[in-house]
C-alpha cells in the first residue's frame, strides 16, 4: 500500500482549501493509497474538507508570515522567527529526513511548506509542491533577498514539480513550474432550504462574511442595518447586531452556503475568491495591496466573476451599501469549473512508485 505524506500550511484556510479536493480526487483514483496529514489546521476543519481517510500529525512545517490581523504582516517578527528557524538548518533538515523515512513515505506533497520537501529531497524520495503562492517569493517581498530566501528557492526548485495553481504568483524564478486549473470545493445553492430555515422572504439577502481562518474579526456590530439583508458571520465573533446570524447555526457546510450566498465579504485569498467564482457569488474584498499574491489573484477574478474592492475603513464602518447593491445586482457570468483537482490528483498518481491506476 502507497503511502503519501501531505504536509498544508497553517496559514489560513486557504492551503487546506487547494489541497483537500486534490486528496478526495486521488482517494477517490487509489483507495488503497494511505493518506498522513501532517498540518496545524485544527483537525475537525481538515475532516470537514477532506473526505479521504487520513492519518493526522500536528506539524508546524512552515512560518508563512506572522500577522497581527487577518490582512497586517509584521515584517520584523517574520524575520526573527526565519532567522530562528534557519539558525540550524542542517539539523532540521535532517530530522525532517529521519522522520519521514520512519513514516515510510513514497511521496511527499507540500502545500506549501518547504522543510518537508528539504526533508524529502535529502531523504531520497520523491517530492512535489502545490499551492498558488510560495514562501520564497513571499520572504523576498517582505524580508529581503538574503542567504535564508536562498535556502528556500533550493527547496522549491529541487522538488519534481512546484504545481501552480490558477490563479497564481507569477513564479518567473523557479525553473519547475507547472500550471495547473483552479482547485476549488464547490457547493450547492440550498437556497430554498436556508430561506425556510430562517423564514426569510425571497426579497431578503443573505451575505456571507468570512477572514479565511486568520484569527480576526470585522466590527459588525457598529455596521448601520441595510433593509433587507442579513449578515452570516462566525459564532466566536460574538457579534451583536440585530441582522447576525452565525454560520453555526445552520444546516449548510461551508461550500453550500457560500454558493446559496447572495454576496461574499472576505480578504484577497484564494479559497475564498476561487470558490466564489466557482459557486458564481459575487462578492466585496477589502483591498490588501502589499501581499504580493493579491494581484494575481485580483486581475483573475476581474475577469471570471463579479467583485468590487472596498476600503479597509470602509469595511469596519460597514459604508458599503452601495458597492453591496451593485454586485448582488449585476449579471452574473457562467461559474468557473475547478479543473485542477483531477489534473495534479492524475500527475501525482503516474509518479506514485509502481502506481497502477485506471484514468
Amino acid at each position: 500500500m502507497h503511502h503519501l505524506v501531505v504536509s498544508i500550511s497553517g496559514h489560513g484556510f486557504g492551503h487546506v482549501a487547494q489541497t483537500a479536493p486534490v486528496l478526495n480526487a486521488l482517494q477517490r483514483m487509489l483507495p488503497q493509497l494511505r493518506l498522513t496529514v501532517r498540518s496545524g489546521v485544527p483537525l475537525a476543519h481538515l475532516r470537514s474538507r477532506i473526505r479521504a481517510p487520513f492519518d493526522h500529525l500536528t506539524s508546524e512545517g512552515d512560518i508563512g508570515m506572522l500577522m497581527s490581523s487577518a490582512v497586517d504582516v509584521l515584517s520584523d517578527e517574520s524575520r526573527a522567527a526565519y532567522r530562528a528557524f534557519h539558525a540550524d538548518w542542517d539539523a532540521r533538515v535532517a530530522a525532517e529526513a529521519c522522520l519521514l523515512r520512519e513514516l515510510g513515505a513514497d511521496m511527499v506533497l507540500s502545500n506549501v511548506g518547504y522543510l518537508p520537501l528539504a526533508g524529502a529531497q535529502r531523504a531520497g524520495i520523491q517530492n512535489a509542491a502545490l499551492c498558488s503562492l510560495n514562501w520564497f517569493d513571499i520572504y523576498r517581498h517582505y524580508c529581503g533577498n538574503d542567504a535564508i530566501a536562498a535556502q528556500i528557492h533550493g527547496c522549491y526548485a529541487n522538488a519534481a514539480a512546484f504545481l501552480r495553481i490558477t490563479p497564481g504568483m507569477a513564479m518567473e524564478l523557479l525553473p519547475n513550474l507547472v500550471p495547473v486549473a483552479p482547485v476549488a470545493e464547490t457547493g450547492n445553492n440550498r437556497r430554498d432550504e436556508l430561506d425556510r430555515h430562517l423564514q426569510l422572504s425571497q426579497q431578503e439577502k443573505l451575505v456571507l462574511v468570512s477572514l479565511g481562518g486568520i484569527a480576526s474579526r470585522l466590527p459588525i456590530e457598529r455596521w448601520p442595518r441595510i433593509e433587507g439583508v442579513r449578515w452570516l458571520v462566525q459564532s466566536d465573533w460574538q457579534v451583536e447586531h440585530p441582522d447576525a446570524i452565525a454560520i453555526e447555526s445552520l444546516p449548510l457546510n461551508f461550500s453550500d452556503l457560500l454558493a446559496s450566498s447572495d454576496a461574499l465579504i472576505c480578504k484577497p485569498g484564494y479559497g475564498s475568491f476561487v470558490e466564489a467564482a466557482c459557486s458564481g457569488t459575487p462578492m466585496l474584498y477589502v483591498s490588501r495591496a502589499d501581499w504580493p499574491e493579491t494581484p494575481a489573484l485580483a486581475k483573475w477574478l476581474q475577469l471570471q466573476g463579479v467583485c468590487r474592492e472596498v476600503s479597509r475603513d470602509a469595511l469596519e464602518r460597514g459604508d458599503f451599501a452601495g458597492e453591496l447593491q451593485e454586485i448582488c445586482n449585476a449579471p452574473r457570468p457562467e461559474p468557473v469549473i475547478p479543473q485542477g483537482a483531477a489534473q495534479v490528483a492524475d500527475w501525482l498518481a503516474e509518479r506514485l512508485p509502481g502506481q497502477m491506476h485506471d484514468h
